[in-house]
């Protein structure tokens, strides 16, 4: 499928084929012309810019955790790439030829506030679709009401409940739970680790992980000895940890977003849990290693390629996709992009693909498109929907990240 995106290197594209071209025709039989004075300016191919856009502008909406204990590392990126990306197709001619609006709601990590800001984008702004939002637990109402509306929704987050069962108008780009659970199992069993302890985050995504871990771990031969929780609040995890310890894992696995996971990390360091620790990808974010310190080295992930993106090798399908994200992200706003606001790239570019496929704003016929969405190459992985699965993504979607000198190291 011929992606949007693509737009933006065409006009550059056309201006060398016409100069390539008129330098062949000077050396293949033309009659020969009076020599230009030394001092001549050769005058460069006329290329035509693409008109600006014009009309009615396309309305989509966006529903970020902003702000928020939790969503605010995820959110805030997600918002800022949004706005890069509104800006480059309207610099470019916008879609259809109409401008694109995209408007950004801040849910605060809060599910009521995704469930309101999703009303208001439907009935107030009349929304081809939404991005968004950042967290399974604000994804959730939204995708029970954008189903029940037939409004389309391309979720940022990582939750295989929202798109296992399949609901028709529902997708999502970061890769699931499940995925990056069982990519865990294989170092884990390769390893050959065989007790493991878990601890997670009391909400929507911890328990989606808590319940993947459980089924892989029993698949996989290895056994559960401890699971904790912690509350999305709490500032200390030492007694949940104290009890891991009395277990003697052999690694510790903490599945949660937001500050959680730094504070598990520098717990189990100050208290001499000397094994393994494994987070989920859902701290694939500066922040979390901000927050552990140096208690985040050594630390393991399943992560997109988007964090690591200068050490995957030049032959890999998505290192260009990732390298042009990365520099106009850092161009725009002076530092590196996360995994988070990949999601937003990915999720934006499915819409806009669809769109343009579609040749419409009709939302029938932009789900239709997007379902149809094959081998398209996003920050997260390659995607691949169907009518059967609405995340389009496999595990090869994950490299193995390991946190070293509060750097992340792609491991081979």
């Amino acid at each position: 499928m011929k992606q949007a995106r693509n737009r933006l290197l065409g006009l550059a594209r056309v201006g060398s084929l016409l100069l390539a071209l008129a330098l062949v025709i000077s050396v293949t039989g033309c009659p020969p012309k009076e020599k230009p004075s030394p001092t001549a300016t050769p005058t460069p191919p006329v290329t035509k810019a693409k008109p600006a856009p014009k009309g009615e502008p396309i309305e989509i909406g966006a529903i970020f955790s902003v702000t928020g204990d939790i969503g605010a590392p995820l959110g805030d990126p997600e918002k800022k790439t949004v706005e890069l990306l509104v800006e480059q197709v309207n610099n470019n001619g916008g879609v259809l030829g109409r401008p694109l609006s995209v408007t950004v709601k801040d849910d605060k990590s809060d599910s009521t506030e995704a469930r309101l800001a999703a009303v208001d984008l439907d009935e107030n702004k009349k929304v081809v679709a939404i991005i968004g939002p950042s967290l399974t637990p604000t994804t959730m109402p939204v995708k029970d009401y954008c189903q029940q509306k037939q409004l389309p929704l391309v979720s940022c987050a990582a939750g295989k409940v929202i798109t296992s069962p399949v609901a028709s108008y529902v997708f999502a780009v970061p890769q699931t739970n499940t995925l990056a659970a069982d990519r865990i199992f294989d170092y884990v069993v390769s390893q050959k680790i065989n007790k493991v302890a878990l601890i997670y985050l009391d909400n929507d995504f911890g328990k989606d992980g808590r319940d993947n871990i459980n089924a892989i771990a029993k698949q996989r031969g290895v056994t559960l000895v401890a699971s904790e929780s912690f509350g999305a609040k709490d500032t200390d995890m030492t007694a949940q940890l104290t009890r891991i310890k009395a277990k003697s894992p052999q690694a510790v696995l903490c599945w949660a977003t937001g500050p959680g996971p730094a504070i598990v990390t520098a717990n189990a360091k100050t208290l001499g849990i000397n094994v393994p620790i494994f987070q989920s990808h859902g701290v694939a974010n500066l922040k979390f290693i901000e927050g552990a310190r140096d208690a985040a080295n050594g630390v393991m992930l399943p992560a997109g390629r988007l964090i690591v993106y200068q050490q995957i090798p030049d032959t890999d399908p998505q290192k260009k996709v990732l390298s042009d994200f990365a520099s106009a992200y850092k161009a725009k706003y002076g530092a590196d992009p996360n995994t988070f606001a990949g999601h937003a790239s990915d999720a934006f570019w499915l819409v806009v693909n669809a769109i343009e496929k579609a040749g419409s704003t009709d939302r029938v016929k932009v789900r239709d498109a997007i379902e149809a969405t094959k081998d398209f190459v996003g920050t997260a992985g390659i995607f691949n929907y169907s009518p059967t699965d609405h995340n389009g993504l496999t595990k090869d979607a994950f490299v193995w990240v390991k946190i070293v000198d509060g750097k992340w190291k792609l491991e081979q």
